[in-house]
């Protein structure tokens, strides 16, 4: 059976509250993509970092009042059969949100640090028996992606939480296709309130290679979509290259 977003979107909420993060211990997951290369030899971000502190950015209805999910796959023109990384996935709001949008040809690869928010997401994931979302581990600085793999990338109101962002997005950059992008979404406040200011994440991501190529925003005037588009192999600046930003924070 076939349902809308709206239904859809209002069954993954429910099941969300019917899950809950309470288990015993957590499964081990495994890293897709082999490591990449060490946060030591990147310099370190000049600007705050947020800590963990949730596996959601706000209650799941109240994203679903804004479509979140949806405008998210209609700007970054997500198609059925594409292979979309969600980055920080947490409790996996976009992830069963956008798993059935890429259809049973595509994939969905909900990665995390966190093997207890992964734990959480796989029960919600076997529970509306979405089969095309594969679910694995990453480390701070480097998502342990396969080369090649990624049509999109999203990354959602976690890039303020990235401890070494440049090694992040310098190991992220192989995994994605030629062409293919990565939607960064997060509020325009400083990197210490849990949000990330636009000139900052442009200031980052140039230094790694990439280009910003769509700029969007969500709502409430603050809450942000960029779109970026990542470099090629002979385009990223060696690490030992890369200056970190030096912005107001």
């Amino acid at each position: 059976m076939q349902y809308s977003y709206g239904v859809r979107a209002a069954l993954a909420t429910a099941v969300a509250f019917l899950i809950g993060a309470g288990h015993a211990s957590a499964p081990v997951f495994p890293y897709l993509g082999p490591p990449g290369v060490s946060a030591d030899v990147f310099p370190r971000p000049d600007r705050p970092v947020a800590k963990v502190v949730s596996p959601g950015f706000s209650s799941e209805a109240i994203r679903d009042v804004f479509k979140e999910a949806l405008q998210i796959a209609q700007l970054m023109s997500l198609k059925p059969g594409m292979t979309l990384a969600d980055i920080g996935a947490g409790n996996g709001y976009h992830a069963v949100r956008l798993a059935p949008l890429l259809g049973p040809s595509g994939r969905l690869i909900a990665q995390d640090i966190s093997a207890d928010y992964l734990a959480t997401l796989a029960k919600r994931v076997k529970f509306l028996k979405l089969g095309n979302v594969t679910i694995v581990l990453g480390e701070p600085h480097d998502p342990r992606l396969p080369a090649g793999s990624l049509d999109a990338a999203i990354l959602v109101h976690m890039y303020h939480e990235i401890a070494e962002p440049y090694a992040f997005l310098y190991n992220l950059a192989p995994a994605l296709k030629p062409g293919a992008r990565v939607g960064i979404v997060d509020q325009a406040k400083p990197t210490s309130e849990h949000g990330t200011p636009p000139d900052l994440l442009r200031c980052e991501l140039a230094a790694v290679g990439y280009r910003q190529v769509a700029f969007h925003v969500l709502r409430d005037k603050t809450v942000y979509l960029a779109i970026f588009m990542a470099p090629l192999a002979e385009a990223r600046p060696l690490p030992g290259a890369i200056s970190p930003c030096q912005l107001n924070k």
